[in-house]
């Protein structure tokens, strides 16, 4: 049972998933007929590996459906629907035997042999590695697969639908296209009973009811006019079209999609209104970039791995980067983990102490579909980063001795998601950051550094964090620098190796102060 103050407060919340699942309040005031449970849908086409973006668009819809569970007790299912009998149109450039993928270019991926060698084609490969990073993540969804719903007869109702309303979908698709695609165009695209390829090719329906079409063989020598079915998968849908037959037959009441399809969204909507139906309601959120701006595209694989993200951060860093701002382009790539870790924690950090109208806009209440675990996190990684960077080759062991220095009953079974985090920090240090190259002080510097040294070598082993900051923080006043930030500069660079670092006091207290003074003694002895 929701707490009725929590739906109160998420009747009113602006935070983005609330705004979303209040359209289908709007869309079904008194629920839907019969109870039918209302229907999300996210989509995808396995013609490359499945990237984070992928994964970005199942994780957003259940962040809507979790917000809709709050505001609503109508029941609701999410389908990730696999395009899996798209025509292979381009070879990805990330896979291994590529001349042999060559060979079946325009065949339904569901009859490309698999370049991996690991099942019985294409689309099952990557459908599997989908499925795969959909289940580490604990996500609710019924996986369904478009050659499937084709095959099966699941569809050919819906197709006979096309068939009927051939000439209304003519009207909405061909003022959109250019003149020699209009040319061409065909919203039903027929399985050539020869070559086994997805056929380009003007179609005439025959007879609608029997699902009869006409079209001419241009896969095969001379061509061919053949007369076939249309149903059981003897035939797939534009994908525009495709997209509207499916909200129809299948009822879709919910689904986003990228800014790059906005227009595709505004014609399959038209298309589903002549096909009887009712479009579903969505957004559109801005695309992830790769670190150079360039859209991330499956084919040309140049976006984040989750395997990748996985390797250097938590799940929870990657879901909450995919939270914030969908409607602002963002850059994806390995530099943006160490901020989504700490800014995670941040807000975790906060949630316990907000009021209820504050914890709903909280990232972490919709990472975590409610209250996030209690466990603090008494470093941040950046300085955990500082910390391994500085030690070299670390080992887990090592960081933890060190994190003895400055948290009390500091262990893996105390701590059990800064344990991992180690892990995340020795992984991103050894293969992401840059090794630290640290520069000899020059002119005020050098003094500033032997007085925070004598300051150091004055206070007690155990010395806290507050203390050793007030030290640095006066040095910095009163040592000749133009600014504090010149002295944070320098301290950065000199005994750190890095243009940017951690609160100092908290360093050093952390890393200890016999060892601060041995990076003291270091950069003075490069002057």
């Amino acid at each position: 049972m929701i707490d009725p103050a929590l739906r109160t407060a998420a009747l009113a919340s602006k935070a983005w998933p609330y705004e979303e699942a209040r359209k289908l309040l709007k869309r079904y005031p008194d629920g839907k007929a019969d109870g039918a449970p209302v229907l999300f849908e996210t989509g995808y086409g396995p013609s490359g590996l499945p990237h984070i973006g992928t994964f970005n668009e199942v994780l957003r819809t259940t962040m809507v459906r979790q917000a809709y569970a709050e505001l609503s007790d109508t029941p609701t299912r999410l389908i990730a629907f696999s395009d899996d009998m798209d025509g292979l149109r381009k070879v990805p450039d990330n896979v291994p035997n590529r001349e042999m993928l060559a060979e079946h270019l325009g065949k339904p991926l569901t009859q490309v042999p698999d370049p991996f060698g690991t099942h019985e084609s294409f689309a099952h490969h990557n459908n599997a590695r989908l499925r795969e990073f959909l289940d580490r993540f604990g996500f609710d969804y019924e996986f369904a697969s478009s050659t499937d719903y084709y095959a099966s007869g699941r569809f050919d109702e819906a197709l006979r639908q096309v068939l009927r309303h051939y000439q209304g979908i003519l009207d909405v698709m061909l003022p959109t296209l250019r003149k020699e695609r209009q040319a061409t165009y065909s919203p039903v695209l027929p399985v050539s009973p020869t070559s086994g390829v997805v056929l380009q090719v003007p179609v005439e329906v025959v007879d609608a009811e029997a699902g009869l079409i006409a079209f001419e063989d241009t896969s095969v020598p001379g061509g061919e006019r053949i007369v076939q079915s249309a149903l059981g998968g003897l035939s797939k849908l534009q994908w525009k079209v495709d997209w509207a037959m499916r909200w129809v037959a299948l009822g879709v009441d919910y689904e986003m999609a990228g800014k790059d399809l906005i227009d595709s969204v505004v014609q399959s909507s038209k298309i589903a209104r002549v096909l009887g139906g009712r479009p579903p309601e969505g957004f559109n959120y801005e695309m992830f970039l790769d670190e150079k701006g360039e859209k991330i595209s499956k084919s040309k694989g140049n976006g984040l791995s989750l395997e990748q993200w996985l390797t250097y951060g938590p799940e929870e860093s990657l879901a909450f980067y995919a939270y914030r701002e969908p409607k602002k382009a963002k850059q994806l790539h390995l530099g943006v983990i160490p901020r989504a870790i700490d800014e995670y924690w941040q807000f975790r950090g906060n949630y316990p102490n907000q009021p209820v109208e504050q914890q709903l806009g909280n990232p972490v209440h919709h990472i975590h579909g409610g209250p996030p675990p209690q466990e603090t996190l008494p470093v941040t990684f950046g300085l955990l980063l500082n910390l391994v960077g500085v030690m070299g080759d670390a080992t887990k062991e090592q960081v933890w001795g060190y994190l003895g220095n400055y948290v009390a009953d500091a262990s893996p079974e105390a701590y059990p998601a800064l344990d991992r985090l180690i892990d995340h920090a020795l992984a991103y240090t050894r293969d992401v950051a840059e090794k630290p190259v640290r520069r000899a002080p020059q002119g005020v510097e050098v003094a500033a550094l032997q007085r925070l040294d004598a300051e150091l070598a004055a206070m007690p082993a155990d010395a806290g964090a507050e203390t050793i900051q007030d030290a640095v923080y006066e040095i910095g006043k009163t040592g000749g620098f133009e600014s504090l930030r010149d002295w944070f500069k320098a301290l950065y660079e000199t005994l750190l190796g890095t243009s940017q670092g951690p609160r100092m006091g908290s360093f050093i207290a952390l890393y200890g102060i016999a060892n601060s003074r041995r990076l003291i003694a270091e950069a003075l002895a490069q002057g």
